[in-house]
């Protein structure tokens, strides 16, 4: 792609970034815990404690299981906190869960004009995620900027995992670009440390996730309220 601008690609992580980390994910931990635990409430607490996330506020530490881990990852971290399962198993389970969670997620904006401007504009779009790509495209479709992305990566894509840099390396043979043309836009460390172990030219923070200024200062370039404001740091 020919442009004149230094960033001519986006690559968004979804939870906590196109979506509201507490409205849409903190209902769904508890669910989490609640299958992990196999109905054990005590369990299902103390599984939720494993995972990052406080049972009785709902706060979940930025960077931990349940802020930023894959479904296997998760699985992995429940099963050896106490979860009657397989790693297999769990993450089976976890997978449909996440992907039926799409229908019940809250996003920070009106995505489909979020999208379709930025795609008017002339940059290059996608997503990647720590879920799994049928949960992405489903959120991308039910919110109608599906047909705007020209690259979807879930866990499960064949790129690596967060904060390993395969899905900007994906993302940037998909569009032609090379990664100092492109942003990575997070609201987790493992989504800034992918865009900076992959050579990305900017990347920026958001905090409508678990992260906080102080968390996310030292991997972003910029560190943004939300993804309404990030135009302003791509000029």
């Amino acid at each position: 792609m020919t442009t004149d601008r230094t960033i001519a690609g986006i690559l968004f992580d979804k939870d906590g970034t196109l979506l509201d980390y507490v409205k849409s994910w903190v209902p769904v931990n508890y669910e989490v815990a609640t299958i992990a635990a196999n109905g054990d409430a005590a369990l299902a607490r103390r599984l939720l404690l494993a995972g990052g996330m406080d049972p009785d506020t709902g706060h979940v530490t930025p960077d931990s299981l349940l802020a930023a881990g894959t479904a296997a990852e998760i699985a992995a971290g429940m099963v050896a906190a106490g979860a009657p399962y397989t790693v297999e198993a769990l993450t089976e389970k976890f997978d449909g869960l996440f992907a039926n969670s799409a229908a019940y997620a809250v996003p920070v904006t009106d995505l489909a004009a979020f999208f379709a401007d930025l795609h008017a504009k002339g940059y290059r779009l996608g997503v990647a995620s720590s879920d799994n790509e049928r949960s992405i495209r489903g959120t991308a479709k039910r919110f109608g900027f599906d047909t705007y992305l020209h690259y979807v990566a879930g866990y499960d894509s064949g790129f690596g995992v967060k904060p390993q840099p395969g899905m900007v390396h994906g993302f940037c043979a998909a569009t032609g670009l090379q990664p100092h043309q492109v942003a990575v836009v997070g609201d987790n460390n493992h989504d800034l440390h992918m865009g900076r172990n992959a050579g990305a030219g900017l990347t920026v923070a958001v905090l409508t996730g678990t992260g906080s200024p102080q968390s996310l200062a030292a991997a972003s370039d910029h560190c943004l309220n939300d993804i309404t404001e990030l135009e302003a740091v791509l000029v």
